[in-house]
């Protein structure tokens, strides 16, 4: 089940998360991530849209493997920034609240 949390800022989102255990960095594991994206469950979603520009805008996803790892996965929300695994979290995170 996804749990969104709404946090002050990114970095007060990473410290929350990784306080819960959500250690690894995900963002080092992308080519995993798409090849593999049904091994990877979205726990905990949390956008932060920044106050004075839209490419500001970023997604801290709080991520668990079916190996039980848990880590996080920080993507840029502006269609110029996004990066093919963000875009595989999405999915993962749209099929998910089917």
């Amino acid at each position: 089940m996804e749990k969104s949390y709404h946090y002050a800022s990114v970095i007060k989102a990473l410290e929350e998360l990784k306080a819960k255990g959500f250690t690894l960095d995900f963002n080092l594991q992308e080519e995993v991530i798409i090849r593999n994206p049904n091994d990877y469950e979205i726990i905990h979603i949390y956008r932060y849209e920044g106050e004075s520009n839209p490419d500001d805008s970023a997604v801290v996803y709080g991520i668990q493997s079916k190996h039980g790892e848990n880590g996080v996965f920080v993507a840029g929300y502006s269609a110029n920034s996004e990066s093919q695994a963000a875009k595989v979290l999405r999915e993962i995170s749209i099929k998910r609240k089917l």
